[in-house]
């Protein structure tokens, strides 16, 4: 009888060893997708402000346009600094989902007050500073992709039982999607 408890207890052990492994596993699988999420983002927000100061002068009349790209641009990065901290943690992924749809609505504004414009598209400094944040979207969309595939991997894994009851012991919460 004392060799079968001390089985169980083994075997328990393992498992739980395991089971915690596998969600610490999962855990840093979203921290590196939002890593390279991150890195998309910084080309991204590098060309935000050159490209600003580069269309003052031709879009003098567009300043309201230009500010709030600028504002919803600082928000998305305020955001994403906070998400970078706590990757797995849910409201601040909502709020930085929606810092980035109020980016993506100001980027289309601007966009389509350069698109009857093709001289200013087309110059050699402003150019350059376009392609990188259109050039970014799709990339920014596949790390998107990754990170939300890693969370559903995550939250998974802590809903099944009995790993619910080690995730919920070591206050594990399911992951924010982006």
């Amino acid at each position: 009888m004392g060799w079968l408890a001390l089985a169980l207890g083994a075997l328990l052990t393992f498992w739980v060893v395991g089971a915690h492994r596998r969600l610490l596993g999962l855990r840093n699988e979203i921290e590196s997708a939002w890593r390279r999420l991150a890195d998309v983002l910084a080309l991204r927000d590098a060309a935000v402000e050159p490209l600003v100061a580069l269309l003052r002068g031709p879009m003098a009349g567009e300043q309201g346009a230009l500010d709030a790209f600028l504002a919803a641009a600082a928000q998305a990065r305020q955001g994403a600094a906070a998400l970078g901290s706590r990757p797995l943690d849910a409201p601040l992924a909502r709020q930085w989902v929606a810092a980035e749809a109020a980016l993506a609505g100001a980027a289309s504004r601007l966009l389509a007050l350069l698109e009857p414009q093709p001289e200013l598209r087309a110059d050699a400094e402003i150019a350059p500073l376009l392609a990188a944040w259109t050039g970014a979207q799709p990339k920014l969309a596949y790390a998107r992709q990754r990170l939300n595939e890693a969370a559903e991997a995550h939250d998974a894994a802590i809903a099944l039982f009995p790993t619910t009851l080690l995730a919920r012991a070591f206050g594990m919460a399911p992951a924010g999607r982006v």
